[in-house]
């Protein structure tokens, strides 16, 4: 890309971050708490933030990517470490989203499952552990795109947000029987 493409795609003048976040909000999306540990003096310490902006990338080899601004201590500590843990929250997480989104402190100690050094919200739908690939600046982000090292699923409601606010599935979309494929 050249810069003369680059400043054409970074010039959004008529777009506020204020405009773009609520026209963003509603997509709807899954919570994700992205996780990952340094050493400390009694050993590995935790950290991690909720986020929303998470996809798979690629299934051969299994590529996913996390977006982080910047400025978030996050972002330092992914850089630092290399890896991170990606826990997609189920629909009675919701405290610990707000928790780790630096709304309210939880008065109890989060549970973490640890897996090849990496923290995991314990009862998460899903747990990756990756390994950064690549990193790449974007605006007042970093893409941090990372192979998938290991995996567990369970079944369960997942947490959404849409529009701010935390949502779940209602529980008759299996009521209807509509499955993959079907064109339903």
């Amino acid at each position: 890309m050249t810069d003369s493409t680059t400043e054409r795609l970074l010039d959004t003048a008529g777009v506020s971050p204020a405009d773009l976040r609520g026209a963003m909000s509603r997509f709807a999306s899954g919570v994700t708490v992205i996780t990952t540990a340094t050493g400390g003096p009694a050993g590995p310490e935790a950290h991690g933030m909720t986020v929303n902006a998470f996809l798979s990338v690629s299934l051969a080899p299994p590529l996913v990517l996390v977006s982080v601004a910047a400025r978030a201590k996050s972002n330092r500590r992914i850089t630092e470490t290399g890896r991170y843990g990606v826990s997609v929250l189920h629909a009675g997480q919701h405290a610990l989203s707000r928790h780790f989104a630096g709304i309210e402190a939880m008065a109890d100690a989060v549970d973490f499952t640890w897996n090849d050094g990496i923290p995991l919200i314990t009862g998460a739908l899903v747990h990756l552990v990756c390994t950064v690939r690549a990193s790449h600046p974007a605006g007042d982000h970093v893409l941090h795109v990372a192979a998938v090292d290991h995996l567990r699923t369970r079944d369960g409601v997942p947490l959404l947000l849409y529009n701010g606010e935390p949502r779940t599935l209602t529980p008759d979309w299996r009521a209807r029987g509509t499955r993959r494929g079907n064109g339903q």
